[in-house]
């Protein structure tokens, strides 16, 4: 019995030491790059050319200067923000009130039949939407606005964030919609006062992910739009792979200010990212 438990310990032992191994070299493969990235934005063109890999011998923070004025980085940063924002608040309030329809209210045929409808929104990718929705949006007259690029946001948005809602909504006990039934309130009223507290979890979540997703997107705002100055901050920092190729410490420099917000936002956040999934994964 107690080789048994001897050969058992060992083999934890070894499983262990093998998925710890695992764990640091991925997270080398990932924080390695960064933090690469990182300091070599403090580093003049020739140094990086030169040692690509050394550590910066004074902090050359020109790099930030040139790159937010050369690449109106301001302007791109406001706008992701009223894309993310705005996109983001429609998408999570849209969301949560067809979850809280698709959940409680008594039609269950047609409630599932929309539900599916939405769900197979997950399905469709971006790239096979590119075309049609720029000839749509040409002949709807809002191509290159801001209208043009919000709206593609909450459509591509709602069909993952209606599942989370549904979910989440279903876990609900009946008997808090019947109570508020029987004291007189109406659907509405059940939604902003018992729905929404009860659901600030996958909430959170839900406006978490959103946001990341939506600050995030490339290819929509890069094919629906070519004012500059509607463009968001992933597109503006593309720019520097072009003309201003050359100088890999603007590039850097670019990069970092552009990817350092969501890190600092997801350090933040992580923990009501990971509770709001678990409040959400209720079973149907």
């Amino acid at each position: 019995m107690s080789k048994d438990i001897t050969s058992l310990k060992k083999q934890n032992l070894t499983w262990r030491i093998f998925a710890y191994t695992v764990m640091v070299f991925y997270t080398f493969l990932t924080v390695g790059p960064l933090f690469w990235l990182t300091y070599s934005a403090f580093k003049p063109h020739i140094d990086i050319v030169k040692t690509v890999f050394a550590f910066p011998k004074s902090f050359y923070v020109e790099n930030f200067k040139q790159a937010y004025k050369l690449g109106n980085l301001g302007i791109y940063f406001i706008n992701s923000v009223i894309y993310a924002g705005v996109a983001t608040t429609i998408t999570v309030f849209l969301a949560l009130m067809c979850g809280y329809g698709f959940a409680k209210f008594e039609y269950k045929r047609l409630s599932n039949f929309f539900y599916y409808f939405f769900i197979m929104g997950l399905l469709i990718t971006v790239h096979s939407l590119l075309i049609p929705l720029f000839v749509l949006e040409l002949k709807l007259g809002i191509d290159d606005t801001r209208i043009g690029v919000i709206i593609p946001y909450i459509a591509l948005g709602l069909p993952f964030m209606v599942y989370l809602a549904k979910t989440f909504v279903e876990g609900i006990p009946e008997s808090m919609i019947e109570a508020g039934r029987i004291d007189g309130a109406s659907y509405l009223n059940i939604f902003w006062h018992m729905i929404v507290p009860v659901s600030l979890p996958v909430v959170t979540t839900m406006l978490i992910f959103s946001f990341l997703g939506n600050w995030n997107e490339f290819v929509l705002v890069l094919t629906l739009t070519s004012d500059a100055a509607i463009r968001s901050l992933p597109v503006g920092i593309n720019s520097f792979a072009g003309g201003r190729s050359r100088d890999f410490g603007m590039q850097m420099a670019a990069l970092v200010m552009g990817t350092m917000p969501m890190i600092i936002f997801y350090i933040f956040f992580h923990k009501q990212i990971k509770a709001g999934f678990a409040a959400g994964s209720v079973k149907e």
